[in-house]
């Protein structure tokens, strides 16, 4: 019996050999660089200081002296973690402070706060949805929100990016049961905007609701910086379920939802992410609530932001760069190759820039590139300098 569980247990260890293996082949192997500073334009990786330009920090929020101040306070004040769940003895004063102002900020009637954003979308449509129900989404969503379907055991159907006449081809097929739509609001791999206004109609002709998972929307865009759906004026009616992330421009950590009195009564009693977590530490909550009002009182921040997209896309034009159509702080350089991506990743960073190489299956298969990220922290010379690189390299 134990040279049996021995074969076995070989049998495991070279299958997965072989699987590294081919990942190595095929161009897609992954590995972690160490950081060794704050985030920021400038840091230094495995040793190397680098001028960054691959983080989502695009407010620069993440080191900023006030958020940091905000967290030492609250750790004095409440120590390192929560200690439970939110239902349990985790949900303190923080939290709900930060719940409030979350739902203020977003126009919305209630907030909800998850540990992160993969939880949040997991949360929201298990919650939601089951056998009986369809949810529709956008074939290039974030991982975490096709995960969330095929958890909940709801009818799953993609319709084709960005296609608000390919979703309502399937509203028309949805059949019996509730329906919900579900979109990134700013695509994390392409940084372009869905139609959420055309989405919107076409749910609301259909008796569904829209989801936005606004990640890499909330705090760039929008009037007051409320993100996407602020950009293209709907309300909670017509997102009737909004994501957000805290770790994004923010700076700091953590993910709420933010709807109806009823949808966010719901959530806690049926979103098993919420349920059956630890609630985030309270230090977290305060530096976040730091992080918003920094950015309801510097708009400088986005202005300076969006100046700087606009110099490195008139730049990149100039050079003949192959970007893809975006006007956000994610600007794709697509290069077809994985192998291609990482090197010239390689290339980048013997000139001190930082910049992953995004691969299959994070995108689809000829698409790979370099995803070059802007922040309000970087400056005109440093854009500067990443069109000479790239220029060089490319």
């Amino acid at each position: 019996m134990a040279d049996m569980g021995e074969a076995a247990g070989q049998g495991w260890s070279d299958s997965l050999a072989g699987t590294l293996q081919q990942l190595k082949r095929e161009g897609l192997y992954r590995a972690r660089r160490v950081v060794e500073t704050p985030p920021g334009r400038q840091v230094v990786v495995d040793g190397r200081e680098c001028l960054s330009f691959c983080s989502n920090d695009y407010l620069g929020l993440a080191n900023d002296p006030a958020v940091v101040a905000a967290f030492r306070k609250g750790a004095q004040r409440y120590g390192a973690g929560s200690g439970a769940s939110h239902l349990i003895s985790g949900h303190s004063v923080a939290h709900h402070a930060l719940e409030e102002e979350l739902a203020d900020f977003t126009g919305r009637e209630r907030a909800l706060l998850f540990s992160t954003g993969y939880m949040a979308n997991l949360g929201v449509i298990s919650a939601l949805c089951g056998r009986a129900d369809t949810v529709l989404e956008d074939r290039l969503n974030h991982a975490s929100l096709l995960d969330a379907a095929l958890l909940s055991r709801a009818r799953l159907r993609r319709y084709v990016h960005g296609d608000p006449a390919g979703l309502e081809r399937c509203l028309d097929g949805t059949g019996e049961g509730r329906v919900l739509v579900a979109s990134d609001g700013v695509f994390s791999m392409d940084g372009d905007l869905a139609p959420l206004p055309e989405l919107a109609a076409a749910a609301e002709r259909h008796g569904a609701w829209l989801m936005v998972d606004d990640a890499h929307g909330l705090g760039v865009l929008g009037a007051t910086g409320a993100g996407t759906v602020e950009h293209f004026n709907l309300d909670q009616q017509q997102v009737p379920v909004l994501m957000g992330t805290l770790g994004k421009a923010f700076g700091v950590f953590g993910a709420f939802v933010a709807g109806s009195e009823l949808l966010i009564e719901t959530l806690i009693q049926r979103a098993r992410s919420y349920i059956y977590t630890t609630a985030l530490p309270p230090a977290v909550a305060e530096a976040a609530r730091a992080s918003l009002g920094l950015i309801r009182e510097q708009p400088w921040r986005r202005r300076h932001l969006h100046a700087l997209v606009r110099r490195f896309r008139s730049g990149a034009d100039q050079l003949d760069l192959p970007l893809l159509a975006s006007e956000t702080p994610v600007q794709p350089l697509l290069v077809g190759e994985p192998e291609r991506a990482e090197r010239l990743s390689r290339k980048l960073l013997e000139r001190g820039i930082l910049i992953g190489a995004i691969r299959p299956p994070t995108v689809p298969a000829g698409s790979s590139r370099l995803r070059i990220t802007l922040s309000a922290a970087h400056t005109e010379s440093d854009v500067d300098r990443l069109l000479t690189a790239l220029e060089e390299v490319v």
